[in-house]
């Protein structure tokens, strides 16, 4: 399918879908303390968006069963709130949220450290963070979509770690997952260039181990952890190509 450009009015309501899922993560931080269950998180998370509004996306969506992902240590991505999962010191935690607001979806992500974290997951931590604003860097009007895994990929070499190639970046709007897909790595996908108007999510999951290949939950068939069990970040920002290069629309 071609690439969506939103117009003035869906920009619009696309800052207000993103400012939302932001404020969702603002309020969440304080309560990702040792002793809570991420379906406590859920739960808080879940109030929060449909007081201010909102629609829990993930909610429902192909059968998902919760509002939120929430994706601890070795899990990638889509990890699935639970009462029985008590975040204890030394994890770090995902939290994926999107929401809709007034037909349109703001998506954003961002792993968290619960008590003392080892020094080496702190820095995946930290360098997931920083890999993705590399990427969000070289978002302009006519700009190669290659160039974003190739800037994420050219400032994670050098520490030897695996970024997952099976789960990307997405355009987004009116719906949850639309074209283009957004690779983190260095590829050669034919896309159409970057134009104005253009709204998609960059979102690395990597990896401490230089492997990247994962494992789908055979229970589930949501929760996506690490083939060979080690700890993973993600970060995630939903972006407008603008006139003059690039919106955060999920950054408050």
């Amino acid at each position: 399918m071609p690439i969506i450009i939103k117009n003035s009015t869906e920009i619009a309501k696309m800052q207000a879908a993103g400012k939302l899922a932001a404020e969702v993560l603002i309020y969440l931080k304080p309560f990702v303390q040792i002793g809570i269950s991420t379906l406590e998180l859920n739960n808080l998370a879940h109030e929060f968006i449909v007081k201010h509004g909102g629609i829990p996306a993930p909610l429902n969506y192909h059968g998902f069963p919760k509002s939120i992902c929430t994706s601890v240590n070795n899990v990638i991505c889509h990890g699935i709130p639970s009462a029985k999962e008590i975040l204890k010191a030394g994890d770090i935690v995902n939290l994926d949220v999107t929401v809709i607001k007034d037909g349109y979806h703001g998506d954003t992500s961002q792993t968290f450290l619960v008590g003392e974290v080892a020094e080496n997951i702190k820095n995946l931590v930290k360098r997931t963070e920083r890999a993705m604003w590399e990427g969000i860097s070289v978002v302009k009007p006519g700009a190669d979509f290659a160039e974003i895994g190739k800037a994420i990929e050219k400032y994670l070499h050098k520490f030897n770690y695996g970024i997952v190639r099976e789960y990307t970046g997405h355009g987004i709007g009116k719906n949850f997952h639309e074209d283009p897909y957004v690779l983190h790595y260095i590829n050669s996908e034919k896309l159409p260039k970057m134009q104005e108007g253009m709204i998609f999510t960059i979102e690395p999951m990597v990896n401490l181990s230089p492997r990247y290949q994962t494992v789908l939950d055979p229970k589930d068939h949501w929760t996506v952890r690490t083939k060979d069990s080690a700890v993973s970040a993600q970060f995630e920002h939903t972006v407008l190509v603008t006139k003059d290069g690039v919106e955060v629309l999920t950054q408050i």
